[in-house]
Parts: C-alpha cells; sequence; structure tokens
C-alpha cells in the first residue's frame, strides 16, 4: 500500500504540511517519496509571455533546489528514503498541474500528497487552484493536506 508516494513541495507552509504527511505514510507503509517542485518560468499574460531574466531564473533554481534538499533531509533524519525532481512544464501549454501529472505517471506514484494554498474568491477565479486541476488530471489517489487557517 502506498510504497511510491509524490509529493509536491514548494516550501509554502501547506507544502510543509504535505511533506510531513507524505513523510508519515512512506514511515507507516515502508514506502519511499518523491519531493517535487515545479519552475513555472513563463506565465501568460494577454496574448504574450512575461520574460525572466536568466540571473533571476537562476536564483528561483537554487532557492527551489535548497528547498528540495530541505525535504530530502527531513526524510533521512525520519528514515524514509526520498528522492527529489526539480521540474519545468514542457511548453507554455502546459499547466503546473499537468505537468505534476507527467511526473506523478512516470514515476509510477501510488499516491500524490498535496497542500493546497487555499487560495478564495477572485484571486482562486483569476489565478485557478493548481490542486483542482491536478485531482481531475490525476489517475492516482489525491491527498489534500490543509494548512493550519
Amino acid at each position: 500500500m502506498y510504497q511510491k508516494i509524490l509529493v509536491a513541495f514548494d516550501g509554502s507552509d501547506t507544502s510543509k504540511e504535505a511533506l510531513a504527511e507524505a513523510l508519515r505514510l512512506a514511515r507507516l507503509t515502508g514506502g519511499q517519496v518523491c519531493a517535487v517542485h515545479v519552475m513555472e518560468v513563463l506565465s501568460r499574460l494577454g496574448m504574450g509571455l512575461i520574460y525572466i531574466p536568466p540571473d533571476l531564473l537562476d536564483t528561483y533554481r537554487e532557492a527551489a533546489t535548497q528547498q528540495l534538499e530541505t525535504a530530502r533531509a527531513e526524510a533521512k533524519a525520519l528514515g524514509v528514503n526520498c528522492e527529489t525532481q526539480l521540474l519545468a512544464p514542457e511548453n507554455v501549454n502546459e499547466s503546473v498541474a499537468e505537468c505534476l501529472q507527467r511526473c506523478a505517471a512516470h514515476y509510477g506514484a501510488q499516491l500524490v500528497v498535496l497542500g493546497p494554498h487555499g487560495r478564495r474568491g477572485v484571486k482562486r477565479a483569476f489565478l485557478g487552484s493548481v490542486a483542482e486541476a491536478f485531482v481531475r488530471l490525476s489517475e492516482c489517489p489525491v491527498l489534500l493536506v490543509r494548512g493550519e487557517s
């Protein structure tokens, strides 16, 4: 049961809660965890894309890599086998949810753990919900872990 658990980890409070839950489950099942961070480097704005300077992109990549190393260290401290992956959408049309689904399928995830950011109202309508979109796409069970309110 749940030998391969994928967790989306971006360093936010809700993703920290999701990581903690994924690690608890992996310890209980003797499973392993794959912590992933999706680098959303291109943003659609009207008909165009926002340009991100290479040095800013490098800074973002370094921060994401450090967050994943933190996740790996937490897993190691608990005796859980954990690999990490820094992901990016394959093209400008692939959403974060689609990127996560592609990774989950490739990894062979038996469970995906997400910490939804809990945006409400206009922010949610404008930005969409990665967790909601992922649940619709997922080919395996999904555990949504709410942060403290």
